[in-house]
């Protein structure tokens, strides 16, 4: 009784041990254990832009400063900007330089007394609404090396909204002028233009065509 007992139990560990090591076997050569990224990523939804399509298209710079706030800014930039710098006339300089009058000033070269890094003072250009767009955009992309440690404001509308308020302190060229957009309806004129023409020369040009190309007699 005892043999054959041991025997099954044997026999049972053995197979135990048999179906584990195959189970480790085919995780392996399956790479079941691996995630794997499907082949077709589901199904499709309507609308949605691809990376790097027209979810990054926007209002242009010119537009956002059209309908841009004045108010708006001040408040973002006393808020982001506040830590480091000041805005008044004549206000002193902190961490970063006093910001009054910085719209068209040249870019590192302000005449505030403030010693700004080689990657600004080299940089050359003026702070342009354009350049100003950049450097709020990223610092770090728009002079790389420089000491300034913001990482930047993503959304168009704040930058905007930032360097409106930044021009109503000691002023600025002038702001660029949004491009026109053609009205509806406009594109689709040209197309509808040969339907103006009346039924009946249509007709009279089509006949004289026939004739004109039936054989004599």
């Amino acid at each position: 009784m005892d043999d054959r007992f041991n025997t099954a139990a044997g026999w049972v560990l053995f197979s135990g041990i048999v179906a584990l090591g195959l189970s480790s076997l085919s995780a392996k050569y399956f790479m079941a254990d691996k995630h794997h990224a499907p082949h077709e990523m589901g199904y499709p939804v309507e609308g949605a832009a691809d990376e790097g399509g027209d979810a990054n298209k926007g209002p242009s710079l010119a537009e956002l400063l059209a309908s841009g706030d004045v108010a708006k800014g001040e408040k973002a930039a006393k808020a982001r900007c506040g830590t480091c710098h000041t805005f008044d006339q004549g206000g002193a300089n902190g961490t970063g330089p006093n910001l009054y009058g910085t719209v068209g000033e040249d870019i590192g070269h302000g005449k505030r007394g403030f010693a700004f890094s080689s990657a600004l003072a080299d940089h050359g250009g003026k702070w342009s609404y354009e350049n100003l767009d950049a450097w709020l955009t990223s610092p770090k992309a728009f002079a790389a090396g420089t000491k300034m440690s913001f990482a930047g404001l993503s959304k168009g509308e704040d930058r905007a909204n930032i360097i409106l308020y930044l021009r109503s302190l000691g002023g600025g060229p002038e702001l660029p002028t949004p491009e026109a957009k053609p009205a509806e309806g406009d594109e689709a004129a040209p197309a509808d233009a040969a339907s103006d023409a009346p039924a009946g020369e249509d007709a009279k040009a089509a006949e004289a065509a026939a004739a004109e190309a039936a054989p004599a007699k």
